[in-house]
């Protein structure tokens, strides 16, 4: 079965997850060294499995392809892999996935004086008040980032 495209436009792209299938990977347990190299040790007996690691809600779990550079600043680039999940609750400081009067975007929610305004990590681009007449739908909550080198 193949990802199911649900959303694609010039900001973002939503895929549906498939979280019926199991893949183990190899485990480093003791971690890897940014700092001074570490003895190899044998690790082949040791798996994880990245559905069961990232993906806590399966049915409210969702996968977006992150077009653009609005969320440079906490290291969210263009062409990253975000794991979205709509169960978790819309708080201040969460990076949400938003849909603002009929576009999807990116942005970090900060609420502030009986206020809620959606925030860009990248100072070209301005933060949106918004105001009773928006269309704001917080349609899921970023937990993971995927980048390829």
């Amino acid at each position: 079965m193949k990802n199911l495209i649900l959303h694609t436009s010039d900001k973002i792209d939503i895929y549906s997850a498939l979280t019926e299938t199991e893949l183990e990977l190899p485990l480093i347990p003791q971690g890897i060294s940014a700092g001074f190299p570490s003895p190899a040790l044998d690790f082949d007996d040791l798996k994880i499995d990245l559905n069961r690691h990232l993906i806590q809600h399966p049915n409210a779990t969702y996968f977006g392809r992150v077009k653009g550079d609005s969320m440079h600043g906490v290291g969210i680039d263009d062409g990253d892999l975000i794991v979205i999940d709509k169960s978790i609750e819309a708080t201040d400081g969460k990076i949400a996935v938003c849909y603002i009067d009929g576009e999807y975007t990116l942005k970090s929610i900060k609420l502030k004086d009986n206020e809620c305004w959606l925030v860009p990590a990248n100072d070209k681009y301005k933060a949106i008040k918004i105001n009773p007449e928006n269309e704001l739908i917080i349609w899921g909550i970023v937990k993971h980032v995927i980048k390829s080198f």
